[in-house]
Parts: C-alpha cells; sequence; structure tokens
C-alpha cells in the first residue's frame, strides 16, 4: 500500500518540482512484486556494459561497478520525477558510438572523447526538452538518412561480435544457442502465437531475452566456453573512490576539437534515440487509453529533460558508451501491457516502472548475484548487441519505399560503418539533395 491515494481517473498523488512530478514507493504508489521479480533477474543486463568500459576506457572491474552504480541511480530517476517509461540505454547507438572511441586511444584520451559526446547528448536533449522541438526536428530529417542511420548501426553491431575475432567466434556454442533463442523469442511469429494461447510461454516473453542470456550461461559453462562462476557473499563493494581517477574531475574536461569530433554521433544518437520515445509513447498513450482508472501525464518534454539529466550526470560521474536512452522498449513494453490488463494487475504505471529499476537497483547491491554472473557478462553483451543489430536492420529497412530511397540508405550505412558518423551523415545529406529531390532548391523529392 501507498500513503497517498488515487482518485478515480485523476493522475497519480506526487509532489510538483518546476517540471517535474515527484513520486516514492510506499509514498505515492505501491511496491509491484511481479517488476521486482523481473528485475531481480534482468539486472544483470545492466551488468553488461562493464566489459565495454574495461576495455574502452581501461577501467579496473571494481571501478566499472561503481559506474554501473551511476548509470543504476539514473535508472531510478525517470519513474521518481513523474516519467512513465522504463529507462535504458541507446543500446542501437551503442555501435556507432564503438566506432568513435575506436578513433582515440584506450584509457583517458577515450574517456575525454566519451564525456565530450554524452554532454553533447545530455545538451541535445536539455536544448529539445526546453523547446518543445525534438519531434519537429527529426520529422525533417529524410527517411533515407534515418534508414541509413540504423541499417548502419545494425551492420556494425553484427560486424562486431560475428568477426573472425569477435565473441561469436570465441564462444561459438554459447552465443549461437543464446542468439537464436533470443531472436526466436522475441520476434518469432510462432512465439508470439504461442505466447498468446499458452500460460508458461506468455511468463517467459515477460522476460524478454533474459531466459535465452540464461540458457546461454549454462550452456557455455557446461561445454567450458566460460569458468564456473566464484559466488561470493555479502554486498559488492564498488570503487567509488578509486573512479575519480578516471573522471573530468581528475583528467579534466574535453577540448573544443573532442566536442566538434564527437557532435555527428550525437545527433545520430538522438536520432536513434527518438524511435525509442516514439514506441515508449505509442505504449504509454494505449495504456492510457484503455485504464481510465488513472489519467497518465505523458508529457515528451518532460522525459527529454529527464533524458538530459541522466546524461550529464553520466558525463561527470560515469561516461558511459551505452549512453543514457529515454526508453528500454521490452521493458517499457512489458510494463504497459501490464498494466493495461486490469487495475488489480499494476496499481499505476508508476509503481511498475518505479519497482522496476528500484529493485535492479537493489540486486547491483547483493554480491551472490553479482558475482554469479561476473564470468558471463560478455553474453549479456554480445545478445544485446545482436537482438539491437537485428533490429536497427529491420526498423531501418521499413523507412524506405522506393529504390532511390534503397540506395541512398546503402551508401549512409556503408560509409558510416567503414568511416563513422561524420561521413555517414555528411554523405547522407550531399545525396538526399542530389539524387531524392526533383529540384535541388525545391522542397518535394522524387516519388519513385
Amino acid at each position: 500500500m501507498q500513503y497517498y491515494q488515487r482518485e478515480e481517473g485523476k493522475e497519480q498523488p506526487y509532489w510538483p518540482l518546476g517540471p517535474f512530478k515527484v513520486r516514492l514507493p510506499f509514498v505515492h504508489y505501491r511496491w509491484e512484486m511481479v517488476e521486482f521479480l523481473q528485475a531481480i533477474v534482468m539486472f544483470v543486463v545492466s551488468l553488461a556494459m562493464i566489459p565495454l568500459l574495461e576495455k574502452y576506457l581501461q577501467l579496473p572491474y571494481d571501478v566499472a561497478i561503481a559506474f554501473v552504480f551511476v548509470c543504476g541511480i539514473g535508472f531510478m530517476l525517470p519513474a521518481l520525477l513523474g516519467v512513465a517509461h522504463v529507462p535504458g540505454w541507446i543500446a542501437p547507438a551503442i555501435p556507432v558510438v564503438l566506432i568513435y572511441l575506436e578513433q582515440f586511444e584506450p584509457g583517458s584520451d577515450t574517456i575525454k572523447a566519451l564525456v565530450a559526446l554524452q554532454l553533447e547528448v545530455g545538451l541535445i536533449f536539455f536544448i529539445l526538452g526546453v523547446t518543445g522541438l525534438g519531434s519537429k526536428i527529426v520529422r525533417l530529417i529524410p527517411n533515407s538518412l534515418k534508414a541509413g542511420i540504423l541499417i548502419g548501426a545494425g551492420i556494425a553491431a553484427l560486424i562486431g561480435e560475428l568477426e573472425a575475432n569477435g565473441r561469436v567466434a570465441q564462444t561459438p556454442i554459447a552465443l549461437s544457442v543464446g542468439a537464436s533463442l533470443c531472436i526466436y523469442m522475441l520476434f518469432s511469429v510462432s512465439f508470439k502465437e504461442m505466447a498468446a494461447n499458452n500460460r508458461i510461454a506468455k511468463i517467459i516473453a515477460k522476460f524478454g531475452m533474459v531466459p535465452a542470456m540464461i540458457i546461454a550461461m549454462v550452456v557455455g559453462w557446461l561445454v567450458s566456453e566460460y569458468p564456473s562462476p566464484d559466488i561470493q557473499f555479502g554486498f559488492t563493494q564498488p570503487a567509488f573512490a578509486k573512479m575519480f581517477n578516471y573522471l573530468p574531475i581528475r583528467l579534466g574536461m574535453p577540448g573544443a576539437d573532442l566536442f566538434l569530433a564527437a557532435m555527428p554521433t550525437a545527433v545520430i544518437a538522438y536520432i536513434i534515440a527518438f524511435g525509442d520515445i516514439v514506441v515508449g509513447d505509442a505504449l504509454i498513450n494505449r495504456a492510457n487509453a484503455e485504464r481510465l482508472d488513472e489519467k497518465i501525464d505523458n508529457c515528451t518534454n518532460r522525459l527529454h529533460l529527464v533524458t538530459a539529466l541522466r546524461n550529464i550526470i553520466h558525463s561527470f560521474f560515469a561516461p558511459y558508451p551505452g549512453l543514457s536512452g529515454p526508453a528500454w522498449t521490452a521493458v517499457t513494453a512489458t510494463t504497459a501491457e501490464r498494466f493495461r490488463s486490469n487495475q488489480t494487475s499494476m496499481q499505476s504505471i508508476y509503481s511498475g516502472a518505479g519497482t522496476f529499476w528500484i529493485s535492479g537497483f537493489l540486486a547491483l547491491l547483493m554480491l551472490p548475484l553479482v558475482s554469479l554472473f561476473k564470468p558471463f557478462l560478455a553474453i549479456a553483451l554480445s545478445l544485446t548487441l545482436l537482438v539491437a543489430g537485428y533490429l536497427c536492420l529491420s526498423i531501418g529497412m521499413e523507412q524506405v519505399t522506393n529504390s532511390i530511397q534503397r540506395g541512398v540508405a546503402g551508401v549512409v550505412a556503408i560509409m558510416l560503418v567503414t568511416n563513422g558518423a561524420a561521413w555517414g551523415l555528411g554523405i547522407g545529406v550531399v545525396l538526399y539533395f542530389l539524387v531524392e529531390k526533383k529540384n535541388p532548391f525545391g522542397k518535394s523529392p522524387v516519388s519513385s
């Protein structure tokens, strides 16, 4: 139960704070046991960033864990400040971010480059949130350019995992099993039909890609592709004191050259993130239309501001290759669906979203859980990137409707993968005006 009770058909109670609406568990909403149990399992995905932190930023494991804790705090902010979306990374942008980071020497140079990128992403979200221009600007971007960005991100994700020295080649059995199960359970028509008619399949579907991850971990351990976990007891001990050696407060802020170099990647990250906003809004608005007992204030500007705040916090206290995204689409979908089903299932959309990441943060404190998954973090990262790659390719191809757009998108994708974000964006803009428009200085693109 919670202290404040909602009036029928009204908003969930809150404390106003400028553009935000503060809600606390047990005060403004009840604790949801289903979301608690989901998060205790699904928090493993948040640990998947550790291999990238170790490789590109050269962080020791205990410092990387401290960075994950900062991310966990950021994950709790949206529900706290009045956002119904369940947050995550900008996962499809990770391959593009890694292409950008590979230009720099691993360690302090890469950290400064990532700080510049994440600050710019935060500022983009902040400016577009304050002005309300986010949706208008993204709508002005040609479909061919959007498609090229998404397809390029998808190709980069798949190449990074499938190349000769990639993780799939190093542990082929575990990742082949895990990827096959992931794709089947997330995208297969037959599994969707099974989940609609079978109670067990429906429960499994609620956990997204985590069941496939766990099976891949067990298989990887059984075939000796991964070592046995050294399970420890007690509480996780992140190296918060040591982590300041890897932050701008000690290393210094990036120079103007790094901010300039990061801008194309920041723009691409926002374009990709906006797709998550569109999908998340559709899920929340559908639930809002069907659950008449609660009115959801689904404010896109507030979502932009909270996402900006999370990215800015990361910039100074834990620069993150995953960046801070507005919505983890898979969990937002399962939360909205459970909320939509009936009032007894989930008391408020905020009780579901809030419980999930508070529980995920608590799971980070549990050393037995963290140490259990430590040897298998590469599996969680690989499956995350493989699924993101598949989604990017699928959604990107849906953006284009004729052969000319497909050609432009293809060139943009190849340039992005081979030469980086700046070349991809630049070539895309040039080709749009050269090939797609009947009049390069007019407004009407060709229709076929």
